[in-house]
């Protein structure tokens, strides 16, 4: 059986942008390519519908470009449980009350039981500083946090 990935908006984003001049936007990019082509059959891949908003955005064309990308993709639902959640890891403080979209896509990713989310947001999300806080939350909560990684750290030995 395949392990379930949440694709944050992040992953799409960096897949399909343009090639970028800054040195770490342009291996992000390269690597979340190779995650995508080498390992990403490897997963059963999930988004939820947040990410398919934030995909619509910006620049129509870009945005079909991402759009494209999550054909097919099965859409979690933004539950009841996910929203109560996401509103517990801003009262704890486990994310910072600004971040109200990325303690929804964590909240969605561990109230589905997902193995994985993957993202490219270390602000909120990959971000080391914050993930105590993160995991105890979820799991005070009755969840299993789901392990927060970059696409690099999901190359398999690839990169």
């Amino acid at each position: 059986m395949k392990r379930k990935v949440y694709l944050e908006t992040t992953l799409v984003s960096y897949l399909t942008a343009r090639p970028s001049a800054d040195v770490i936007r342009a291996a992000r990019q390269k690597m979340t390519k190779r995650w995508w082509d080498m390992r990403r059959k490897d997963f059963e891949l999930h988004v939820s519908q947040l990410v398919v908003d934030e995909a619509a955005g910006g620049d129509p064309e870009a945005a079909r470009e991402r759009l494209a990308k999550l054909a097919g993709v099965p859409r979690l639902t933004v539950s009841e449980e996910a929203v109560q959640l996401s509103e517990e890891l801003l009262i704890q403080h486990a994310l910072p009350t600004k971040a109200v979209d990325d303690a929804i896509h964590i909240a969605v990713a561990s109230v589905h039981g997902m193995d994985f989310l993957l993202t490219w947001n270390c602000t909120h999300i990959a971000n080391a500083e914050l993930m105590d806080g993160i995991r105890t939350t979820i799991s005070s909560c009755g969840y299993k946090c789901p392990v927060i990684c970059t696409p690099e750290e999901m190359l398999g030995g690839l990169g």
